[in-house]
């Protein structure tokens, strides 16, 4: 969607290049997957750390000597950061952002220390896994994931991963939720595409709707009359164009799960009434299309 909106300001431009730059915004989202892992890796490593240097200090206080290591101990931190595969694809793909702007590694774990949330789990008793792991789930929840200052540098450090964000802490909750004390290290790196088909389809969709987007654009106005095209939103035009090629080009995506896919990418990227236009528009197609015997979808329950 991103790759056809910015195509429409150019006159020329290369297919091929978009479609690298398609491909590699998708490798950049799985870095910022490792890197929100890694991030916990690190502050993890920060609070020991601190307590090391605590400790070892001339005047220590008794509490500085003898520290609550509840945290440290955190059985699904320790995992995290013992996960040697984890480790290994961090540094093969050269992903030193939090050791070369370790600022907020230090801004999210005093942000931590001072929350209620920490307050509340180091004044219980002996943990286990499952509630070590319940208070790293809301820890990321409620004070990583919604950080203004971490959001501003992931927005800086490169533009396609504030669209990717949310997508990826859903990815990185649902990971941490599965882990149990046994799972293996590779359970926190799956694969970015299932197949060669799933990497395929992104590309395939650009081009094709770039290749239609004649046909599609006339598609769309003579089922929109009383709609003047300038009055039609950019993004709108682009999400019903890429919803019509699915319909004609992909005939194994059934057409319920393509109007549901782009209504809620408008509810995401659009103005406040575009679900509404976009879903009038493509539930009129459809029925022209079907009518006309053009949708030609195969399989059980594809319509």
């Amino acid at each position: 969607m991103q790759t056809i909106y910015a195509l429409g300001s150019k006159e020329h431009f290369d297919l091929q290049q978009e479609d690298k730059f398609t491909v590699e915004s998708m490798n950049q989202m799985y870095n910022l997957y490792l890197l929100m892992l890694d991030l916990m890796v690190e502050v993890h490593a920060f609070a020991k750390a601190e307590q090391e240097k605590f400790s070892k200090k001339i005047l220590a206080t008794e509490e500085e000597k003898n520290p609550n290591t509840k945290f440290i101990q955190n059985q699904v931190l320790v995992k995290l950061s013992d996960n040697a595969e984890l480790r290994d694809e961090v540094s093969k793909r050269k992903l030193k952002n939090w050791r070369m702007n370790d600022e907020y590694v230090t801004l999210i774990y005093n942000e931590l220390i001072n929350s209620e949330l920490y307050a509340s789990y180091m004044e219980q008793g002996e943990s286990d896994f499952k509630s070590d792991k319940k208070f790293l789930v809301a820890a990321y929840t409620e004070i990583i994931a919604p950080n203004d200052k971490l959001y501003d540098y992931i927005e800086d450090a490169r533009l396609t991963w504030i669209d990717d964000i949310p997508m990826v802490n859903m990815a990185v909750l649902k990971r941490i939720g599965k882990m149990k004390p046994a799972s293996p290290e590779s359970m926190l790196l799956p694969v970015l595409f299932k197949n060669d088909e799933d990497l395929l389809f992104g590309t395939t969709l650009l081009e094709k709707t770039v290749a239609n987007e004649e046909f599609l654009s006339s598609e769309i106005s003579a089922n929109t009359p009383n709609w003047d095209k300038e009055r039609i939103a950019d993004v709108d035009m682009v999400l019903i164009k890429m919803a019509l090629c699915e319909f004609l080009k992909f005939p194994t995506i059934p057409v319920k799960v393509t109007i549901n896919e782009y209504l809620e990418i408008a509810k995401e990227y659009s103005t406040p009434k575009s679900s509404i236009f976009i879903n009038g528009i493509l539930d009129k197609l459809v029925k022209q299309y079907e009518s006309e015997k053009r949708l030609k979808k195969e399989g059980r329950g594809l319509k």
